[in-house]
């Protein structure tokens, strides 16, 4: 007859229930993973697929029962180192959809707004095309999976233990979420530049003929414009997102050193 004593049940316990907190998170937030056309099964499956790959893995847990004060308190750890890594990917794709709504608004189609799953809100349609891309993008690259190589190594860079997070941790998410602004601004700035220039000559035109309407011909020229300099921008974003996507990795390992206390 197999006897098990409540010490072993919480080891197992601990030892699916841990690591899984901390996938769950990153599903939650992160690219691809965490949109919302993608099922809730489907999430807690794959979740509970890697945890089980993980498990056997990860360096010795600490022997808390995980239903215990510090077992939950190790718990909610786990779910916001997750939540943290991927965020730091999820910005990514935020800077995406800024460039894509500064693209938009000085086309003159910020009144073309959809529903967008991925951020639950309003978003222009260039802004929905460039995330549609950056996804595919993603995709190509297999970020998707360096993401997930990174969340195997996190187990071992910053093990479960029922140490506290260091502070520098959330400094460091505060300070990536910069690249929303930066990054936004850069992908866009051939489109902006290239209507700046466009709004310019249709005001020279308007002067040296103000019989002109210019809210005729401005709005169909400025579309027309920032298609044809989207359309020639377009094979060489690849470039600038794959390095996006490498910084975003990268920064997920300097979160999980900042977290451990080390530099």
């Amino acid at each position: 007859m197999i006897t098990l004593t409540s010490a072993e049940l919480n080891t197992w316990i601990a030892a699916l229930l841990w690591p899984l907190t901390r996938i769950l998170g990153l599903i939650a937030v992160a690219p691809v993973f965490g949109n919302s056309i993608v099922p809730v099964q489907v999430k807690i499956g794959l979740g509970v697929m890697l945890a089980l790959i993980v498990a056997p893995t990860i360096p010795t847990l600490p022997a808390i029962d995980p239903m215990s004060l510090p077992g939950l308190l190790i718990l909610v750890q786990q779910l916001i180192i997750g939540l943290g890594m991927g965020f730091a990917m999820r910005i990514i794709f935020s800077a995406v959809e800024m460039a894509g709504t500064i693209t938009g608004m000085t086309m003159g189609l910020s009144f073309a707004s959809f529903f967008d799953p991925q951020s639950q809100g309003q978003s222009n349609a260039i802004s929905q095309f460039l995330v549609l891309l950056a996804t595919l993008a993603f995709l190509a690259v297999n970020g998707h999976l360096l993401l997930l190589s990174a969340l195997a190594h996190s187990f071992s860079a910053l093990p479960i233990s029922a140490s506290p997070l260091g502070g520098q941790m959330f400094r460091q998410i505060a300070n990536w979420g910069g690249v929303i602004f930066s990054a936004g601004v850069q992908l866009s700035l051939p489109m902006v530049a290239a209507l700046l220039i466009t709004n310019i000559a249709l005001g020279i035109l308007t002067r040296a003929a103000p019989q002109l309407n210019l809210f005729g011909i401005g709005f169909p020229i400025t579309l027309t414009v920032g298609f044809v300099v989207i359309g020639f921008a377009l094979p060489y974003l690849a470039t600038p997102l794959e390095r996006l996507f490498q910084q975003g990795i990268e920064m997920t390992g300097q979160m999980l050193a900042a977290a451990s206390g080390t530099h």
